[in-house]
């Protein structure tokens, strides 16, 4: 009777143990899922602003008829003038020359459809391909490519 007994004792204790871990490991995930979350990095992430896309949207206007000087204010210079993001700084030989190197269509393919932190058109999703084309063609020029824009439409 009493071994029995001590016995019974003993694997409820182990059960009771056991359980009570499993609980407690559970609660202390659940807190280190709450730690994840608020991770500064995490944080950052999750309130970053979407300014490229707002400053873009700012300088919509009329789709197709921007000169490539319009397009770079309103849009491009939100990174291309302060060098922001490791974008080349307008006007920068050294920074602009590699890239102008590889040709006019490959940077309008790279400003159409995004590069490294560039996203696709600048952020800009209005912006036609012509306005692109005289915003890349304005930017290099700058920086000393001889590069011929699309005619923009007359006002």
């Amino acid at each position: 009777g009493m071994f029995l007994t001590v016995l019974v004792t003993l694997l409820a204790l182990t059960a009771v143990s056991w359980l009570v871990i499993h609980v407690l490991n559970g609660v202390r995930d659940f807190t280190s899922e709450a730690d994840k979350a608020s991770d500064p990095a995490a944080v950052a992430e999750r309130i970053k602003p979407v300014g490229q896309v707002e400053v873009a949207k700012a300088g919509a206007g009329a789709a197709g008829g921007k000169s490539g000087e319009e397009v770079v204010t309103a849009v491009c210079s939100a990174c291309h003038a302060s060098g922001a993001l490791n974008a080349p700084k307008i006007g920068d030989k050294s920074a602009w020359g590699p890239r102008i190197a590889q040709g006019y269509k490959t940077l309008i393919k790279h400003a159409t459809e995004g590069i490294r932190m560039m996203p696709a058109r600048g952020g800009n999703p209005d912006l036609s391909d012509e306005e692109i084309a005289r915003a890349v063609a304005f930017m290099a020029n700058k920086a000393g490519a001889n590069f011929t824009p699309p005619k923009a439409e007359a006002k």
